[in-house]
């Protein structure tokens, strides 16, 4: 599964804002005092996770990007990046070649928005995969189907429920996991001697975030939409929620988990 790179534009401030300090302290105590670092990011888009995280890592990186989606790919080699980070890009297609995008000399594996689309068989692999090469993950921006609307409304639930349930539906690695991906991988990364720091990353959308807000009504109408037998209530829902957006009285909250595992005994 891919996504535009200007739905990524839209999103990555707010990704960015979402992002959880004490998991990305302890991502960053774990490999400080290296003189230098080489991370793999999985699903890296056009270098998302590359901005947030690089100015946490200390002065030496070495990036591998990874993605099945060549445009994507191109923008983030084509950027610009600071003194002391050098950046690779290899296109890899997750759902079939994980161990080739692991291989190699890795120091830290780092994903955002990846988790809640991958099946319970892939996510199982990847911790397998990960454990026998006893890496260190930092995994954000893993939706887990909390969603507060203010103001709400009478089929706000109905609506949350049929995307919930469309996040389960196959998104390119079989039957995805969607809200329950990072509990399920925080407690198999556990399983297998991980110690693991995790916390909350919500989206949190004010006010004045009208665009965003749109976007992500839209898409949600959408899913619930694309489950069949579309209850005409939801014309009506996604009419009077962009009403309030337009109005500049809608807030929204949208929850992500982020964690950080390491095997135990490591630094």
């Amino acid at each position: 599964m891919s996504f535009t790179a200007d739905w990524l534009a839209l999103r990555e401030p707010y990704d960015f804002s979402a992002r959880n300090r004490d998991v990305v302290a302890a991502a960053a105590q774990n490999v400080a005092g290296q003189p230098s670092i080489s991370i793999v990011d999985l699903a890296c888009g056009t270098g998302a996770t590359l901005r947030a995280l690089a100015p946490h890592l200390g002065p030496r990186q070495l990036w591998r990007l990874v993605d099945n989606d060549l445009g994507l790919l191109a923008r983030a080699a084509g950027s610009d990046w600071p003194a002391g980070i050098s950046v690779t890009t290899t296109p890899v297609d997750l759902s079939h070649d994980l161990e080739a995008a692991l291989d190699g000399a890795v120091d830290l594996v780092t994903t955002s928005a990846l988790l809640d689309l991958v099946s319970a068989e892939w996510l199982e692999r990847f911790v397998v995969e990960i454990a026998a090469r006893r890496l260190p993950v930092h995994a954000a921006l893993t939706y887990d189907g909390r969603v507060v609307l203010e103001p709400s409304h009478p089929f706000d639930a109905a609506v949350i429920s049929r995307v919930n349930r469309h996040q389960r539906l196959d998104k390119g690695f079989g039957p995805a996991l969607g809200p329950a991906a990072a509990a399920t991988a925080i407690a198999q990364f556990e399983g297998v001697g991980y110690q693991v720091v995790h916390g909350a990353a919500d989206w949190v959308f004010a006010a004045h975030d009208r665009q965003i807000q749109n976007e992500v009504l839209v898409g949600w109408a959408t899913a619930a939409r694309d489950l069949g037998e579309l209850p005409p209530q939801i014309v009506d829902w996604l009419t009077r929620r962009r009403e309030l957006v337009a109005a500049g009285v809608s807030t929204m909250r949208v929850g992500h988990v982020v964690f950080f595992a390491r095997p135990i005994g490591a630094r």
